[in-house]
């Protein structure tokens, strides 16, 4: 029986729940594994990086570099969609450890003839062995000897780690969402081909993602009326979240949009102009839907005999039977409900947002999108939880791609700042990817309700450049939509869910070409579409948020106003370390949303923001030669 081997791996990472789930990467980026390798007494330890492609045979091996106190580094590049595994391997190394010994009695000027001897037995060069060479010329051969592979009985290796590897856009999108009922602008019912003749309004704002609620048929039990009225009149179109009518359900669509074959044809004209319409995926149904009379089983019945609809007291949703995730039946409709993903992917859509995930059993997610993602690893799926925090990190852990967060309800400097360090900073990065919305159809923060115009371009410059995956509920935000339903209520008077809006798209004070500016600086800045370089820097005026983004030599420095009517000044001290900028160097910054251009110089600088005229800087920083 051979001697136990004497290396210690501990502390791989990056890894999640001790390798439970996978960390997330998009295609291109490097994955930097570390770990902490080390052995008994003085001898030699060396190690590897081991990685390869789920799919593959072979590992590939890269040396890990040691960097300080036995801790070892080394990286990988995820180049193809899907799954990777990594491992960390180390061993303790005889000729490494020879070698090493050998030069320091060579700097003590010892005789090393014996060394010499010892080294032929450790590694074919007859050289070491020839006492008619000098001892030079020996030494030089010991060390330009190539290293032997260790014994297979002395390695130890890790766990085996993943990686799940998704699209660019997984790291970096710009989201629109739009009713598309409400596409014509003048009241009536629109149709795919409405929302088609829309699309060069989405492309001049920049947005690459446009993302539909529900477009299935929506029932007509218990359908809410407009505010959402517990009774509907006649001519109210309903919530498009009540899923399914006569006409289907999940994979169906209402007949006034259209059919599936105008849908086919949307989603080609939108990839022509490079954009990719995402859909609404809510697994609820109406009390019409076809479902609940094939399948009484998926749904929970009342003392009553009638079906339990779906409540989160005091609120009441009649128009919804939800789920029963618990019934006997749970195969099957697990395996229903995987199918109307793949229904959609059929008709060319890979970007999903999910309708309250946090709602149904997480073990359903898990294994939803890694068998879909297994078939479909271009899928990308949103998060739409706002609820507890753990809940929400357990749904990033087990499969979404991106997940809603609390930006809506962070308003303050302190608040601003906690909450983006501990998504760009703290381990959860690894696998929690946020994206952020300073709007829904379900929610109208009070900060836009009564602050103005200066509100809304703050929200939407935060939004857009904190972080690289964002997006924003319109037109009712470019056009600056802002009336509660009632005091003290976030949800929107004359709220869309409920009816066919007008919308005025050429009015003179929409914040379209804003928004349509900074979706132009986030595709040309590349700092802008990452978000782990993210770093605040101090300024004494508590209304004054400052912060960037770097990407090797492009630098951005945002600064905003949190007060939207006074206007706001101080001095910035700048982490010049973090930017990689001397200490006295002088420097020019050019605001992108004003055109306006500054010269700094060292770490100190002046900023003054009027709510009225632009509560916010987006600088680039402009190097001199």
């Amino acid at each position: 029986m051979p001697a136990p081997a004497r290396v210690v791996i501990e502390s791989v990472r990056p890894q999640v729940d001790g390798g439970r789930y996978p960390i997330k990467r998009v295609t291109g980026e490097e994955v930097l594994v570390e770990a902490d390798v080390f052995a008994d007494g003085h001898d030699q330890v060396a190690c590897e990086l081991l990685w390869k492609f789920e799919e593959e045979r072979q590992w590939h091996a890269v040396p890990m570099e040691f960097r300080f106190n036995d801790h070892w580094a080394a990286a990988f590049t995820v180049e193809k969609l899907g799954r990777y595994q990594y491992k960390v391997r180390g061993w303790v190394d005889p000729f490494l450890t020879w070698r090493r010994d050998l030069a320091k009695r060579k700097d003590a000027g010892q005789d090393l003839s014996v060394d010499f001897l010892i080294g032929a037995k450790l590694v074919h060069a007859p050289i070491l062995a020839d006492a008619s060479r000098s001892s030079e010329e020996r030494y030089q051969a010991a060390m330009g000897a190539p290293v032997p592979a260790p014994a297979a009985q002395t390695v130890v290796e890790s766990e085996v780690l993943e990686v799940v590897v998704d699209p660019l856009k997984a790291r970096f999108s710009s989201w629109y969402e739009m009713f598309p009922r409400s596409a014509r602008g003048d009241g009536r019912h629109a149709t795919f081909e409405d929302v088609a003749a829309r699309l060069p309004y989405v492309q001049e704002m920049g947005f690459d993602v446009l993302y539909f609620p529900p477009i299935h048929p929506i029932g007509t039990t218990a359908r809410k009326g407009r505010n959402n009225a517990v009774c509907a009149q006649p001519g109210d179109v309903g919530s498009p979240w009540a899923i399914g009518a006569k006409e289907g359900g999940h994979k169906a669509v209402l007949p006034d949009l259209g059919t599936l074959e105008d849908f086919r044809h949307l989603v080609s004209e939108a990839e022509k102009r490079g954009m990719e319409v995402a859909l609404d995926i809510a697994f609820q149904c109406s009390p019409d839907h076809p479902y609940v009379r094939e399948h009484p089983e998926w749904f929970r019945a009342r003392p009553d005999g009638t079906v339990q609809y779906a409540e989160n007291p005091p609120k009441k949703y009649q128009d919804i039977y939800p789920f029963d995730f618990e019934t006997p039946a749970w195969r099957s409709l697990w395996e229903e409900l995987k199918s109307v993903f793949e229904f959609w992917v059929g008709q060319g859509v890979t970007i999903f947002r999910v309708d309250n995930p946090h709602t149904k059993a997480l073990s359903f997610w898990e294994w939803c999108i890694r068998e879909l993602k297994a078939r479909h690893p271009e899928l990308i799926f949103l998060s739409e939880a706002f609820t507890r925090p753990r809940v929400m990190h357990k749904l990033a852990k087990i499969g979404f791609t991106q997940s809603y967060t609390y930006f809506t309800w962070r308003n303050s400097k302190a608040e601003l700042i906690e909450y983006f360090t501990e998504l760009t900073q703290e381990p959860a990065r690894e696998y929690f990817r946020p994206s952020v919305w300073p709007n829904t159809p379900d929610i109208l923060h009070a900060s836009l309700q009564s602050a103005g115009r200066p509100a809304f371009i703050v929200r939407v410059v935060l939004a857009a450049t904190a972080a690289a995956n964002y997006g924003l509920y319109g037109p009712a935000y470019e056009l600056l939509e802002h009336v509660p339903r009632e005091p003290g209520s976030e949800e929107y008077l004359h709220s869309e869910k409920y009816e066919i809006k007008r919308w005025e798209l050429g009015r003179a004070d929409s914040l379209r070409e804003l928004i349509a500016r900074l979706n132009r600086i986030r595709h040309e800045n590349p700092a802008l579409q990452r978000d782990w370089s993210l770093r605040f820097h101090d300024i004494a005026n508590p209304q004054l948020l400052v912060f960037s983004k770097k990407e090797k030599d492009n630098i951005i420095l945002v600064a905003v106003n949190l007060d939207f009517v006074h206007p706001q000044s101080g001095f910035v001290e700048l982490d010049l370390s973090s930017l990689d900028i001397a200490p006295h160097e002088t420097f020019e910054v050019h605001d992108l949303l004003s055109g306006g251009r500054y010269t700094w110089t060292g770490s100190r600088n002046y900023i003054e923001l009027i709510p009225q005229q632009l509560p916010a800087h987006v600088f680039k920083v402009v190097r001199r030669a």
